[in-house]
């Protein structure tokens, strides 16, 4: 896992260890990284352009950029943008087996970027850098599946795969998150957390030794054949609420980061 994703993931690791951790640098901000087949160059402008809607959502934290008209022309000169690009062979280490040879193995195409360059097109967008460090969220997460229900938290082995993949969900914005403990919990149980107002869960997220409370449930739904997620955060004075219907609990959390994001950057409601 080069790179960015080694980065993101391992702040994860020593957010829930309690150790601290340093703000990304400009280098790792101002950059993404799309898997594409091959290094040929039909594919490479392909990552291109993944990358540089990546690049874009990272260093603004708004996610509504890939949706502008705007974005449609900006994408067919991706290319222009690249400052420097390397791969990594994701089968690295496993000998080429049949006759395709490597021309068709999955690498990791990374992208990197001038700053300059990249604020210049975020301008253009009508949007802005999202600088600096970005504050450690304590994930305050109910999750109900038929009978099945529990409070995510970092000390019990039910929901480890969701903590898993909620990590993995930070990594392209470079987020970072925390899971409390049940000790830390303040007492509430499933119903009383998902009633309980943000400044409370905000009070108890910096006990847990996060900066912000970001509370939600996914319940799983025969009908959607999916996850319904609901999550809410408060921020300026005023808690903002966004929902995913019908989709897996990976792409659950990764609304719940994104939107995340879009409101502490100052970008408002998802």
């Amino acid at each position: 896992m080069p790179g960015i994703s080694r980065f993101a993931v391992g702040l994860v690791g020593l957010l829930c260890l309690g150790l601290p951790v340093r703000a990304a640098t400009i280098a790792e901000l101002y950059q993404a990284q799309a898997i594409v087949t091959g290094t040929g160059e039909a594919n490479r402008e392909i990552g291109f352009k993944d990358c540089l809607d990546k690049v874009l959502v990272k260093v603004s934290g708004d996610q509504r950029l890939t949706q502008k008209t705007e974005m449609l022309a900006l994408r067919d000169k991706a290319a222009d943008f690249v400052q420097s690009f390397r791969y990594h062979d994701r089968l690295e280490g496993i000998p080429i087996h049949d006759e395709q040879g490597t021309h068709d193995r999955p690498h990791d195409l990374t992208c990197l970027y001038k700053p300059a360059v990249i604020d210049k097109l975020l301008a253009q967008l009508g949007s802005r850098p999202w600088l600096g460090e970005r504050p450690p969220i304590a994930v305050f997460m109910t999750a109900e599946q038929g009978s099945r229900h529990f409070v995510l938290t970092a000390d019990e082995d039910l929901g480890k795969t969701m903590r898993e993949s909620f990590a993995n969900a930070t990594s392209p914005l470079l987020m970072r998150i925390v899971f409390p403990k049940a000790s830390q919990l303040g007492g509430l149980d499933e119903r009383a957390l998902a009633a309980a107002d943000m400044a409370k869960l905000d009070k108890l997220a910096k006990k847990a030794g996060a900066a912000r409370a970001l509370a939600g449930s996914i319940v799983w739904s025969d009908k959607e054949l999916g996850w319904i997620a609901d999550w809410r955060l408060d921020d300026r004075g005023r808690t903002y609420r966004w929902q995913a219907r019908g989709v897996s609990f990976d792409e659950a959390f990764r609304v719940a980061i994104r939107g995340a994001a879009q409101i502490l950057s100052g970008h408002g409601q998802p």
